[in-house]
């Protein structure tokens, strides 16, 4: 009796995978999780040495402008770094630099949490930006509830983290759903992750890898006697 088994190719050109999605959706675990079974390599978001992130979620409206100026700068240098080495490799990357200004920065202000000046600067910033930029060949959209987000936000334990409001998180998720509605730039699938946990359930990991697949035509299935 034949066995199938997926056998993955080297594409002719190499891919750049974006990951989005609300904070504690699980973009980082799954970037990391793909990028182990694949051989991909993973660019990941600028948190751990953020020197702004702490302080911000202390007082929002006083660092929104540094936060979001280090974030988008960082972005851009991972955006001409992967456009550089997918030559030679696959890239996931946790994040995207749309996300900065359509989504974060966007609820800032209309939070009143980023005055227009510093906003407008911002976006006038972005959009000199975007004329170097690519969108990515592929992009996955974690879809998830401010219940769950609540609930992983708390399990990773970051203690910056740990007392963001859930209407903030309520507000990022609504600006989510249309900027992924309006996405024109490539390719988009969305993943609903309220009722899976792709990162213990195997079952539900593999059931994610298959969409990939599909969608990004990574490899074909070959029969083996």
């Amino acid at each position: 009796m034949g066995v199938i088994c997926s056998i993955f190719y080297a594409q002719p050109q190499h891919m750049h995978i974006a990951i989005t999605g609300n904070i504690g959706a699980g973009k980082t675990s799954l970037a990391e999780k793909l990028a182990k079974k694949y051989g991909w390599e993973v660019y990941y978001e600028a948190v751990d040495n953020n020197p702004y992130l702490a302080t911000f979620y202390e007082d929002m409206a006083k660092w929104s402008f540094h936060l979001q100026v280090y974030f988008l700068n960082s972005r851009f240098e991972q955006v001409l770094n992967i456009k550089k080495n997918t030559e030679s490799k696959t890239i996931i990357q946790d994040r995207t630099i749309y996300e900065d200004a359509y989504i974060f920065a966007e609820n800032l202000h209309e939070s009143d949490l980023l005055n227009d000046t510093d906003f407008a600067t911002y976006k006038g910033l972005f959009s000199t930006i975007m004329r170097a930029v690519a969108p990515p060949d592929f992009m996955i959209y974690l879809k998830c509830d401010v219940e769950k987000l609540t609930r992983q936000i708390k399990l990773r334990n970051r203690d910056y983290e740990q007392d963001i409001p859930e209407d903030y998180l309520s507000k990022l998720n609504v600006l989510y759903e249309s900027f992924t509605q309006k996405y024109t730039h490539g390719k988009l699938i969305e993943i609903d992750v309220n009722d899976i946990d792709f990162v213990n359930n195997d079952a539900d990991f593999d059931n994610i890898c298959a969409i990939i697949e599909k969608q990004v035509n990574l490899g074909k299935q070959l029969n083996f006697d």
